[in-house]
C-alpha cells in the first residue's frame, strides 16, 4: 500500500481482529474521503468536511443508503477509533434517498436452463446459493464440517454482520457434496506431508481456542484452491478459497449462453431461493432466517412477485376478458 497513513490504518485494524472485507471497505472510503478533501489529513478536517463529503455521495454520486451509511462508518472508524478524536453525533447532511432496485428473480424454469450452461466445475456452489439461499462469500468460505448431512442442513458462520445461521441442504446434491468432501479432502492429505505448509486459514478466535484445527481436515475449506498460495497478513504457505470472481463470471457465461434477457447475477440465485420458497407456502419468518435478515421488512421484498402481480393484488383489467 503506498500510503504510509493508509497502512498504519490496515495494521491497527488488523491487530483489532478486523474482517479482511471490513478492511478492505474501510480503506477505500477513507481514501476516498482524504482524496475528497484534497488530500488533507484527517487531523485538519473534522464534521464540516465529513458533511461535505457525505452531501457529495448524495447529491453528485447518488450512491444508495446503504454505500452512504457504509461510508459514515469508515470515517466515524478513522476519527473516533484510530485518530481518537469523535465526530458530532449530530451531522447536518443530506441522506441518500436512491431507492433500492427491486430484486431479479427467476422462474423455476429459468433456473433450469441456467444451470444447464454452467460450467459442471462450478455447478455445485451454484446449486448452494440457489439450493440453500447462500451468499457467494458464504459458499466459497464453507468449511467440510458446515455440512450436516445428517440433518439436510448447512452450518453457516460468520455470515453478513457476523452473524451464524442454519439452512436446508437439498437432499438431492448430497451424493454430489460427499464426493466434493472427498476431492477437498485429498488436497489436505497431500498438503500435510508438504512441511512448508501452514494449515488453513484460522479466523483470530478460532485459532487460539483450537490451536491445532489449522491442520484438520473438517476446518479446511469445501472449495479449495487448485494452489498453494502465500497468506499475505502473515506470510504462511496456505490453501486458499476459490475466489468469488470466478463464479460470479461462470453466472454471467451462462446466462448469455442461456439467452437469459434478465440481469442475472449470483445473488439472483439467491434472490430466487427466497421468492420461490415464499411462492410454495413458507412463512416470511422462516424465510428472514434462512436468509439471516436482522429485519423482516428486507425479507418483505420478495413478497412482490408472490401469487400474481405486484404483492398479489389481481388487476381490474382482468375483470374486462
Amino acid at each position: 500500500m503506498a500510503s504510509p497513513f493508509l497502512a498504519a490504518i490496515k495494521e491497527f485494524m488488523w491487530t483489532r481482529r478486523y474482517a479482511k472485507r471490513t478492511i478492505e471497505t474501510y480503506l477505500h472510503w477513507i481514501k476516498y474521503y482524504i482524496n475528497f478533501n484534497k488530500q488533507k489529513h484527517p487531523l485538519d478536517c473534522h464534521d464540516k468536511e465529513v458533511e461535505r463529503f457525505l452531501n457529495y455521495l448524495a447529491n453528485q454520486e447518488n450512491v444508495a443508503p446503504k454505500t452512504q451509511a457504509v461510508a459514515l462508518n469508515a470515517v466515524n472508524f478513522l476519527y473516533k477509533e484510530y485518530l481518537s478524536k469523535p465526530l458530532s453525533l449530530a451531522l447536518n447532511y443530506n441522506k441518500s434517498r436512491v431507492q433500492p432496485k427491486l430484486p431479479v428473480v427467476l422462474t423455476p424454469d429459468e433456473i433450469k436452463t441456467l444451470f444447464k450452461y454452467i460450467d459442471n466445475d462450478y455447478k455445485l456452489p451454484c446449486a448452494l446459493m440457489y439450493g440453500s439461499g447462500l451468499r457467494v462469500m458464504e459458499v466459497v468460505c464453507l468449511r467440510i464440517h458446515d455440512l450436516d448431512f445428517n440433518f439436510h442442513c448447512i452450518n453457516v458462520w460468520f455470515g453478513k454482520g457476523g452473524k451464524h445461521r442454519r439452512v436446508t441442504l437439498a437432499p438431492e446434491i448430497i451424493n454430489d457434496l460427499k464426493t466434493q468432501v472427498r476431492f477437498a479432502t485429498t488436497y489436505v492429505k497431500r498438503d500435510l506431508r508438504n512441511p512448508s505448509y501452514s494449515g488453513v486459514y484460522m479466523p483470530f478466535a478460532l485459532a487460539r481456542k483450537y490451536p491445532n484445527a489449522n491442520k484438520e481436515e473438517g476446518w479446511h475449506y469445501l472449495f479449495p484452491s487448485h494452489r498453494l498460495s502465500e497468506d499475505p497478513e502473515v506470510g504462511m504457505l496456505r490453501r486458499h478459497h476459490i475466489h468469488e470472481t470466478m463464479l460470479r463470471k461462470v453466472i454471467k457465461r451462462a446466462a448469455n449462453k442461456a439467452l437469459l434477457k434478465k440481469p442475472i447475477s449470483c445473488h439472483t440465485l439467491r434472490h430466487s431461493f427466497a421468492t420461490h420458497l415464499l411462492q410454495r407456502g413458507a412463512d416470511i419468518r422462516t424465510v428472514q432466517e434462512q436468509l439471516g435478515h436482522t429485519d423482516v421488512r428486507t425479507t418483505q421484498i420478495y413478497t412482490h412477485v408472490i401469487e400474481r402481480g405486484a404483492n398479489g393484488v389481481r388487476s381490474p383489467l382482468s375483470d374486462l376478458y
